[in-house]
C-alpha cells in the first residue's frame, strides 16, 4: 500500500504537489483531452437521457441519527461513512434490522464525506479538511492519510481507479496508489453541465450519483461525463416518517453478490432496495 509512504501528510510542500497534481489534471492535451474538455455547450454531448421512475422492491430500517454520506457493500456487509461536524463516524451495518455492527468515531474536527474499498484498504473522505483516510479492510487500522486540494464528496471505484467528486460538475479519477488525479471528466445531463454531483457508486459500467438537494439519481457514463438515464425517487420517503431533522436523498449502496441496490438519506429512517431500470 504505497498511500501511507506516499501521502502521509507533511505540511504544505505534500498539498501544494497535490494542487500541481489536480492542476495538470484539468490541463486538455495528449491523450486525456477527449476527457477535459470542460463540457462547454459547444462541444458537449447533447445525448437526450432516458427517464424513470424509482421502483421499492424492499424497505429496511435505517439509524435516522446518521447523516449519510457514503454508502457501500464489500462482500455482502454494508458499510456506512457519517457526516457532521461532531457525530462523524464510519459504521458496519446489519442493513436487514437497521442495528449497528461496529462503529467508529471521528474527531469533531472533521467532517467525513463519501467512502469505498479498494483492495484491501477503505478510503473515506473528509469534506474541507483535504484529507482520505485509508484504513485496512479487515481490522479498520490507519494505514495512511492522502491529500487533495477540492472538498471531497463523493467517492467510488471501478476496479482499476478511483472516482470523486467535489460537488461540481466534475468527476475526478484517481490513482489509488498516490490519490493523484490522473484524469477528470465534466458530466452533463441533455448537454448542459450538471452540478452538485455527490455521493457515487459503479454499477454495470456507470457511475450512479446523488444530485445534492434533488430526489434524483442520475447514471453517467464514465468515460465521457454523459448522463444516459435519470432515475426519480421523489415520494420514497412518506411525509408520515419525516421529521424536523430529515434531509436530502443520499446514499447508494451495490451489493455485487446478488445484484442488488440499496439507496437511502440523511438523518433517514429506511433503507431501500429498488430495481435498476437499467435490466
Amino acid at each position: 500500500m504505497k498511500v501511507s509512504k506516499l501521502h502521509i501528510k507533511k505540511g504544505a510542500v505534500i498539498f501544494l504537489v497535490m494542487v500541481l497534481a489536480f492542476l495538470l489534471c484539468s490541463v486538455n492535451k495528449g491523450a486525456m483531452a477527449d476527457n477535459l474538455t470542460g463540457g462547454s455547450e459547444s462541444s458537449a454531448d447533447k445525448t437526450i437521457a432516458k427517464k424513470y421512475k424509482v421502483k421499492v422492491l424492499a424497505t429496511f430500517p435505517h439509524d435516522r441519527h446518521s447523516y449519510t454520506q457514503g454508502l457501500f457493500f464489500n462482500k455482502g456487509v454494508m458499510y456506512e461513512s457519517a457526516g457532521q461536524y461532531g457525530e462523524s463516524s464510519f459504521r458496519i451495518v446489519d442493513y436487514k434490522t437497521g442495528g449497528l455492527k461496529k462503529r467508529w468515531n471521528f474527531n469533531a474536527k472533521y467532517f467525513l464525506e463519501g467512502s469505498c474499498i479498494f483492495g484491501n484498504n477503505i478510503y473515506i473522505l473528509t469534506w474541507q479538511e483535504h484529507s482520505c483516510f485509508v484504513y485496512s479492510a479487515d481490522k479498520f487500522k490507519k494505514v495512511g492519510v492522502a491529500s487533495y486540494p477540492t472538498e471531497g464528496w463523493g467517492l467510488t471505484t471501478n476496479g482499476k481507479e478511483m472516482i470523486m467528486s467535489d460537488g461540481s460538475s466534475t468527476l475526478y479519477f484517481m490513482d489509488p496508489a498516490s490519490f493523484y488525479c490522473t484524469r477528470r471528466v465534466n458530466v452533463t445531463l441533455n448537454g448542459t453541465p450538471l452540478k452538485w454531483i455527490n455521493e457515487l457508486e459503479y454499477i454495470d459500467g456507470l457511475v450512479w450519483a446523488n444530485v445534492y438537494e434533488t430526489d434524483k439519481i442520475v447514471m453517467i457514463d464514465p468515460k465521457t461525463g454523459v448522463v444516459k438515464a435519470e432515475l426519480d425517487c421523489s415520494g420514497i420517503l412518506s411525509a408520515s416518517l419525516k421529521n424536523a431533522d430529515t434531509d436530502v436523498l443520499n446514499g447508494i449502496a451495490y451489493n455485487q453478490l446478488d445484484g442488488s441496490i440499496y439507496i437511502t438519506g440523511k438523518y433517514w429512517p429506511r433503507l431501500f432496495r429498488i430495481a435498476n431500470p437499467l435490466r
